[in-house]
């Protein structure tokens, strides 16, 4: 410390402890080194240092406690002291004194005998020193120290000490003590500061001649320019603050007093170290769970900083921009945060431009892998539209999956190092953009393409980037066909999984042979997950740092099979994949992860139900066994707790208009499945009885004939979904008709709950139905109901012979009927 030569050795004589240690007790081993290098305390030194913690302790003044403390630095070098003992000063020290110091600095009181600068020195290199012990740093009396430490580093020493006044002169608080001041800024659970000072911190620590006691120099303020601070202060002010963020809740200490703006104004105005430390800080601050929090509360502070990295990015040297790309990707906000988007796009290109000629050099892996990830951050926060030419994107996702092969297909047992697995997962994300935009150019060449497409892209180049990607896939393939169930809990794992799922989502042609090979793997790993067999706190906090907003949350052990869902439904409409499914006991998985979902839906009563996509899903892939394997239907028991299931479920989802696509495919499940039953024996159980009826109202609630002697409608509650439900709904119309074949009581059912009666009165009012699909469903119900129900056909036929409305046009159901 440059004001304070002799107290130095008190409070800065070992980095590695302030530097290294970071607050926490990370830094014991670096410690225990230095110990035993310096081989310990002689008699003597035990002895003095005895009697100057006697006198640390019994001080009455802070005059006394300086003194002993520059006589334990002068005669005890800390590099000789032990753990235990550093703590014993410490608890002696206490931290009245370094907070009293400040306050008196900002005060600016005329009493001290010490000028500000230096009572700030003073403090912060104390509390640098206390905030190495990891019970000090956590103590309510540091942390209310932070706002002063955040104000020297924003603002500079004396320019801290005016705004403090200044804002002392706004409140009307001159007249309050400064313990009061700090008091009133802080949490109301902190310690106070002692409200008894007979004089202040300066005046203590000077002798009874007006000297500095014991030899404490006081350089003159005029060495210290008017809004910097030297670096020994700096460095201990970021001391304290980095400490205090490896806390638990150390970033949430920081963040409720206001470090995020004191930060970004400490880089904007270049004060000391905050490029070194305060940006690293900032990146801590802006990592992992509390990312979307930070960036929602000061979302202009931010932006403004990441727009002066950007700038500053585009300007460096060659080797500074490398080193940089790690440094962007933490300050980018996380998808779906709301900022000002023209000022975030002009970033994004900016930053691409630098990119693009980085990207088409000749670089080591080592050297490439930032560069990458970077790219695919900026993939997530913008898509493709500001990537550049054509070409360029087709050279990104070729460099990516260079990348991947390069890197998952050496032999089994070379274990990757983290910073590769980062890279390739960095990469996955770039090829599961390129998957998204090889699909939207599948859908449509005429649509006009989505704001997130590469422009102009070829269809030749389109297929040259499927080439890649598939090369790509099998990689990723031969990787997890080496993994062994006890790293079902790794992070990077479930990112390759997530990946190859993504192609699987979309591309199950390719490569079927090693796709079915794979699938033991698939299904293994997802239920693994489901039923909570593989540890999960890495994918917890792996989740939580996704880049995409929709996809961070808490792990739940659903999250792999949901990724898997979408392949499935293609496998299993596939003859030779199914078989292998069915091997694995796929249905089984499939109806628990229904069963988990549904479990948590109903324990979200009282809130509005968000929809589900991989509920409706799972119920596709188990349509997709029903039809194809009615003989598994029948003798598998997972099926019939799939009925219980959807017997429960369906009444309530009857009520919830925003689930209608899922209740929906709940009642073509529930009918697919009854028509595979034989009729009972007996009487029909209740839960069978409330089934059917409940399926036989929602069919009812899709049509709207008010209109007539018009056009039948869709109704109001359907018309939203209408899309994506009307076909589930013929397909439970044709499935009511197999129902109605195989148990006769159903007829009889469909006549009590009125289902028949109110379609013959819509057929018959109403001029034409929404399309041709919807007249031929219908007419396939009720000619089974008049093949299996005489009364049923009686009823038909009398409303036939009037020879009104829609029922005019369904020939088959006259035949069916007799009526000519």
């Amino acid at each position: 410390m440059a004001d304070s030569a002799d107290v130095t050795p008190v409070v800065s004589s070992q980095p590695p402890v302030k530097e290294e240690q970071g607050g926490g007790e990370g830094g014991e081993g670096a410690e225990g080194a230095e110990r035993d290098a310096g081989g310990g305390l002689t008699d003597a030194q035990r002895e003095v240092l005895e009697r100057c913690l006697h006198a640390l302790r019994q001080a009455q003044n802070d005059s006394h406690t300086l003194a002993s403390l520059l006589l334990i630095t002068r005669l005890c070098p800390a590099s000789q002291l032990d753990k235990p003992t550093l703590r014993r000063i410490f608890e002696a020290i206490g931290l009245n004194l370094p907070a009293r110091l400040l306050v008196t600095a900002v005060r600016g009181s005329d009493n001290s005998g010490l000028p500000p600068q230096e009572l700030l020195s003073l403090g912060t290199a104390l509390l640098a020193a206390l905030s190495t012990d990891p019970d000090m740093v956590c103590h309510p009396q540091l942390l209310t120290t932070i706002p002063f430490l955040l104000g020297i580093l924003a603002n500079g020493p004396v320019n801290q000490r005016k705004q403090e006044n200044q804002e002392q002169n706004q409140d009307g608080e001159i007249g309050q003590s400064p313990d009061c001041k700090v008091q009133s800024t802080e949490s109301s659970n902190a310690e106070s500061y002692p409200t008894n000072e007979a004089k202040s911190a300066g005046e203590e620590a000077k002798g009874d001649d007006g000297s500095e006691a014991n030899g404490v120099s006081t350089p003159s303020q005029e060495t210290f320019p008017s809004s910097k601070m030297d670096e020994a202060m700096a460095a201990d002010c970021y001391q304290v603050l980095t400490a205090v963020c490896a806390l638990p809740r150390g970033a949430d200490q920081l963040l409720s007093r206001g470090a995020i703006p004191a930060l970004c104004q400490a880089v904007e105005q270049k004060q000391t170290f905050s490029r070194e430390k305060g940006l690293a800080l900032l990146g801590c601050l802006l990592s992992g769970k509390i990312k979307d929090k930070v960036w929602s509360k000061h979302p202009a502070e931010l932006l403004t900083l990441l727009v002066r990295l950007s700038k500053d990015f585009c300007q460096a040297t060659d080797q500074t921009k490398l080193d940089m790309c790690a440094q962007l990707v933490q300050f980018l906000p996380p998808v779906g945060v709301e900022v000002e988007r023209e000022e975030l796009k002009g970033v994004v290109a900016r930053v691409w431009g630098v990119l693009r000629p980085m990207l088409q050099a000749k670089l080591t892996p080592r050297q490439i892998g930032p560069i990458l990830v970077l790219s695919a951050c900026l993939l997530d926060l913008h898509g493709w539209e500001l990537v550049g030419p054509p070409k360029f994107c087709c050279l990104l996702v070729n460099r990516a999956c260079v990348e991947v092969r390069m890197g998952l297909e050496e032999p089994p047992g070379n274990e990757l190092s983290p910073e590769l697995q980062h890279t390739l997962t960095g990469c996955y994300r770039i090829m599961e953009a390129a998957i998204e935009q090889a699909c939207c150019l599948g859908v449509s060449q005429t649509a006009a393409p989505p704001q997130s497409s590469i422009p102009s892209i070829s269809l030749q180049q389109t297929r040259q980037v499927l080439g890649v990607l598939e090369e790509a896939f099998s990689a990723l393939m031969y990787h997890l066909q080496q993994v062994d169930p006890s790293r079902y809990g790794d992070p990077f794992v479930f990112a390759t999984f997530r990946s190859l799922c993504s192609w699987l989502a979309e591309e199950t042609s390719c490569l079927k042979q090693e796709v079915t090979g794979l699938l033991p793997f698939l299904i293994g790993y997802s239920r693994s997950h489901l039923q909570g067999e593989s540890p999960k706190q890495g994918l917890s906090d792996w989740m939580a740092e996704m880049s995409d907003r929709e996809e961070r949350g808490a792990w739940t052990g659903k999250e792999a099979l949901r990724y898997l869902l979408p392949a499935l439904c293609h496998l299993s409409a596939e003859e030779g994949p199914r078989k292998v499914l069915l091997t694995l006991d796929t249905p089984a998985l499939l109806v628990d992860f229904l069963s988990q979902c549904w479990t948590s839906l109903k324990g979200k009563s009282g809130v509005a139900s968000a929809r589900d996509p991989s509920m409706e899903t799972a119920c596709s892939a188990l349509l997709n066994f029903t039809v194809t394997e009615p003989e598994r239907v029948r003798k598998d028991p997972c099926f019939r707790k799939l009925e219980a299931l959807l017997s429960e479920a369906l009444p309530v989802l009857l009520h919830k208009p925003r689930l209608l696509v899922l209740a929906a495919n709940y009642c073509t499940l529930a009918l697919m499945i009854g028509r595979l039953k034989p009729a009972p024996s007996g009487s029909v159980e209740a839960s069978q009885r409330r089934l059917f009826s409940t399926a036989l109202r929602f069919l009812r609630s899709a049509l709207d004939s008010s209109a007539s002697p018009g056009p039948v409608k869709v109704s109001l509650s359907w018309e939203e979904s209408w899309d994506e439900a009307a076909e589930l709904w013929r397909l439970c119309l044709q499935a009511l008709g197999g129902c109605a074949r195989a148990q006769p009581w159903i007829a009889t059912l469909v006549r009590e709950e009125g289902w028949l009666k109110h379609t013959l009165i819509m057929l018959s009012q109403c001029s034409a139905l929404p399309d041709k699909h919807t007249q031929e469903a219908l007419e396939e119900a009720l000619c089974a109901m008049a093949d299996q129900c005489p009364v049923c056909k009686v009823e038909i036929g009398d409303m036939m012979k009037n020879d009104k409305g829609a029922l005019i046009c369904m020939r088959n159901l006259k035949k069916s009927v007799g009526v000519k």
